[in-house]
């Protein structure tokens, strides 16, 4: 799996004193970089190769300012023009949450998926992990 890790911002926590679960979302698009750039790996958003279908986060953990959390990143499911990317914030060795993302494999010129296939298919297949 990728990992990142991210030091939680002040402006990341709530009233309830823990970080907002507004921030997950953010944290966890950061951490799919890696799987980013197996698509385009100069990240050039006029050659934009993807668009999110659908993502959930499971909450299973308060998460704190001031520790470190890892981000931990891989793909769950591989499909013929889509991919569901799995991750985990860790923080002080408990799993606080988890999320599933589905990305489509897209033709942004044609409106339309386009299928993963090839050298993109293998390097994808290289990051595959059970859930």
């Amino acid at each position: 799996m990728f990992e990142k890790t991210i030091a939680p911002r002040f402006c990341e926590t709530d009233a309830l004193g823990h970080v907002s679960n507004t921030t997950l979302p953010i944290w966890f698009e950061d951490a799919r970089q890696p799987v980013f750039e197996l698509f385009t790996p100069d990240l050039d958003l006029s050659n934009w190769p993807l668009i999110l279908a659908r993502f959930e986060i499971d909450f299973r953990a308060q998460i704190y300012y001031g520790q470190d959390v890892t981000l931990k990143t891989g793909i769950s499911k591989l499909g013929n023009s889509s991919l569901e990317v799995y991750q985990e914030a860790w923080q002080n060795g408990i799993l606080a949450a988890t999320g599933k993302t589905v990305l489509v494999h897209f033709d942004y010129q044609n409106q339309s998926k386009a299928p993963i296939e090839g050298q993109l298919r293998t390097l994808l297949a290289q990051h595959l992990v059970e859930v």
